[in-house]
């Protein structure tokens, strides 16, 4: 049964309790006076709450929505599961009261009017979203797959949540950390500012902001932004339900950071190796007496030197999100960021190698780019949301972003005359870009019942507007002639050459789009999800060079995303699954009749086991999966375009392949960890171009690959400590170009100590071996990039 608000002008929580494994009652389960030691800070309550009912092995269920703003206070000390409760909620305007029955009330202080629910009405646990302060590497509810939020094992698809602890535990500043930490994720650069992210044998091309999607440019979109989320959801596999066009890779959520009810001040000041010092503010609090707004503001400022010479980064970003409670039931949200991301000295091309691939006997400090470079990003954005609650248990939303990405690069790459030959031809360029995105999207969410039973529905629609200002750019004019020897090559040595700007490009990306989902309660153990997406896509691009103009013009219509996913429950621990999504991506190719080829099509098979332990605290998957992506174009012989130079037929087909096995959150009371396992293996099934039948596609990304993070809180005495690490380990890789480098191992260690509650230091000591590695590789011409050697940082952090 659902409970009912006795009085609507006031806050009121009905806390029950469920014993977890051992079937004890619900009284016996809150009235054992069993102690534990509890160590908690100050946090939002909901999460203090749920800290405190898995310690005492029991399950907190609560309304999210009437914690919503409201932070506990801290718990420390030997404690029964009560003491800890009425600590965490001092000052919060809550109290605790045990009815006459047993039933834990929390209910707004001075007041007797409470919501009261009994043992009976207890059906499950909403907490989770939010993984600020939980000292989780796990979360209990995420939406990034279907719109509907449930928790990884009720989600039929592999997915991931990188929270705020773990961020903060492996001192994760930019996205980059992301990819190379996330188990299934590969990071790879063409340069030193233009990171790539792939997923099953394709590169990530859309992200999503709170929902929101965003096509990604890793030309102008600043990555070191992590200071103002709150946590990165990750989804693996074709996403189109969500995102609309794309690779069938993957998709990364980035959830912000919300303002908080109580107020919170938290001051970081970090220095490491290379000259890399970074300082942080976060503070948050109510704006009136009310608590009905809200705001929170985050700034971040970081000056570093890298390991590479004279390469340097300055990052600033500054955040700011205020909600204002229109009413109890809606809820506006304003925001915007600014993030600027200056680069002195930033490569376009990496390192060469010798002709025959083989890589160079240098020093990873190396550069073989010119003094004068540079690659500077300036992202300005605001955002709005809406959200209104209906009695019914639906909630209508809208959202909509405006997001600025500005670009200012002056680089260098190579290229090669002679292929039998080591000597290397330098490319300078000068490039101005502006591109611009408009997201909005609104839908409708709630219950409805069908043939007995309460089943949910999504449906809704969004439009997406990206547009490209590019230019003034080029290059020297041919007078510039400069040939370069890697192996006697000082990047002070190079002229800094007049630019001919005779280039421009200007385009636009239009996306409307219409979708529903049903998750359909078959059975209490059985779930049937099925959704789908219709997309109207059009794509234009004009580019200028000197007196040469040509452009591009495609477009799709009525394109139709099919998703479905099935959940069957085996017990209250584990579930089986299996799902079939697509996602669609339009080409410009065009077919011998001078039409445009069909879009290329990327198809996600899915079936596994998942699991849930210790009430949702630890999660466990094991995935199969096959993903096929069809369509893609294959050049046809010139006597079959009569009327145009070239022109293709869509007969290319690639699958890939693998298996994940993931284990996320918390192993032991104080012991956190993240790993997973992933082979994928990606094949030509039929040729493409040069490509034959049975050739390895997308060779640069492993076959196997291993990924683990892990943080330990010492017991007893000792628990003001906490210890952990990460490890990273994967298969050979190589290229097309004769470019390849063995399998490699890094391992990372972390070491944090709390001072006071409030004072916290910590120290991260990266790449402990030294281990000398090229985290991307490509083509004797450039674009292979070191890893970093082994560095160190020191961070002390306080929250007031």
């Amino acid at each position: 049964m659902r409970p009912q608000l006795l009085s609507p002008a006031r806050l009121a929580l009905a806390v029950a309790v469920a014993v977890s494994a051992c079937s004890l009652d619900l009284n016996r389960a809150w009235a054992d006076p069993a102690m534990q030691r509890y160590a908690l800070p100050a946090q939002p309550l909901d999460q203090a709450l749920r800290q405190i009912a898995r310690q005492s092995a029991s399950t907190l269920v609560v309304d999210p929505a009437l914690l919503r703003g409201r932070q506990s206070a801290a718990v420390n000390g030997q404690l029964s599961a009560e003491a800890a409760v009425r600590q965490a909620v001092a000052g919060s305007g809550l109290q605790l009261r045990v009815t006459d029955n047993g039933t834990l009330t929390l209910e707004k202080a001075d007041s007797s009017d409470a919501l009261q629910l009994g043992a009976t009405s207890i059906t499950g646990s909403a907490l989770g979203e939010v993984t600020e302060n939980t000292g989780s590497y796990t979360t209990a509810s995420m939406a990034t797959a279907t719109k509907f939020k449930a928790s990884a094992r009720e989600t039929p698809q592999s997915v991931t949540v990188v929270t705020r602890q773990r961020m903060d535990d492996q001192n994760m500043q930019t996205l980059d950390d992301i990819a190379s930490y996330t188990p299934g994720l590969t990071l790879r650069k063409t340069g030193g500012e233009r990171p790539q992210f792939y997923s099953r044998g394709a590169a990530i091309d859309n992200i999503m902001v709170d929902g929101l999607p965003i096509a990604y440019d890793s030309d102008t979109l600043g990555t070191a932004t992590l200071a103002m989320f709150d946590r990165v959801e990750v989804v693996r596999g074709a996403s189109g339900l969500m995102v609309g066009s794309g690779n069938p890779s993957g998709t990364l959520n980035l959830v912000r950071k919300r303002p908080t009810l109580a107020p919170q001040i938290t001051l970081t000041a970090a220095a490491g190796s290379w000259d890399n010092y970074r300082t942080e503010i976060d503070a948050s609090s109510s704006l009136n007496d009310a608590g009905t707004v809200r705001g929170r503001v985050v700034g971040s400022y970081q000056d570093k030197n890298s390991f590479t010479d004279a390469y340097s980064n300055q990052r600033q970003l500054l955040y700011g999100i205020t909600e204002f409670d229109l009413s109890d039931a809606t809820t506006l949200t304003l925001g915007g960021y600014y993030n600027r991301e200056d680069n002195p000295g930033a490569d376009w091309n990496g390192s060469p190698t010798h002709a025959d691939g083989s890589f160079l006997d240098i020093s990873r400090s190396s550069r073989f780019s010119p003094d004068w470079t540079y690659w500077d990003k300036t992202n300005k954005s605001v955002f709005a949301e809406v959200e209104h609650r209906l009695d019914n248990d639906w909630r209508l939303r809208l959202s909509a972003s405006w997001l600025k990405a500005n670009l200012e690069m002056l680089g260098s790459s190579y290229y090669r005359l002679d292929p039998t030959a080591d000597e290397l031809q330098l490319n300078v360029g000068r490039y101005s870009y502006e591109h611009t995105q408009k997201s909005i999207d609104g839908y409708a969410s709630g219950p409805f019942s069908l043939f007995g039973r309460t089943h949910e529905l999504v449906v809704g629609a969004s439009y997406r507007r990206d547009d490209t200002n590019d230019g003034p750019g080029g290059g020297p004019d041919a007078s510039f002639n400069y040939v370069v020897d890697p192996n006697n090559f000082h990047y002070k040595d190079v002229p800094r050459p007049a630019i001919d700007y005779n280039w421009s490009r200007k385009g636009k990306v239009d996306q409307s789009s219409a979708y529903t989902a049903v998750r359909f309660n078959l059975r209490d153990d059985l779930k049937l999800i099925l959704g789908s997406r219709l997309d109207w896509y059009e794509y234009q691009q004009h580019t200028e060079v000197g007196a040469y103009a040509f452009g591009a013009d495609y477009k799709a219509t009525r394109e139709v995303t099919p998703y479905a996913g099935l959940i069957y429950d085996l017990n209250d621990t584990y579930s089986v699954y299996t799902s079939w999504t697509r996602i669609f991506k339009p080409q410009e190719y065009q077919n011998s009749s001078g039409g445009l080829l069909a879009p290329v099509t990327g198809t996600n098979y899915e079936a596994g086991l998942k699991a849930e332990y210790f009430g949702g605290a630890l999660n466990a998957s094991f995935a199969l999966f096959q993903l096929d992506q069809e369509n893609l174009a294959k050049s046809l012989p010139a006597g079959d375009c009569p009327t145009m130079d070239a022109c293709y037929e869509a007969a290319g087909e690639i699958r890939t392949r693998g298996l994940e096995l993931e284990l996320g959150g918390e192993l032991a009371p104080g012991w956190q960890a993240s790993a997973g396992y992933t082979y994928a293996a990606a094949e030509y099934v039929k040729a493409t171009g040069s490509a034959q039948k049975g050739d390895r596609f997308d060779s640069d990304s492993p076959y196997n690959l291993f990924k683990l993070a892990t943080s330990y809180q010492l017991p007893g005495d000792l628990d003001q400590w906490s210890v952990g690490g990460a490890f990273r380990t994967q298969s050979r890789t190589y290229t097309s170009y004769s470019v390849k480098q063995g399998g490699y191992s890094v391992v990372d260690l972390m070491t944090q100590y709390r001072v006071t509650p409030a004072v916290t230091l910590q120290t991260n000591l990266n790449n402990v071996a030294d281990k000398r590695y090229y985290q991307s590789i490509s083509n004797p011409a450039g674009a292979n990039i070191f890893g970093e050697p082994r560095n160190v940082m020191f961070t002390v952090k306080w929250s007031l």
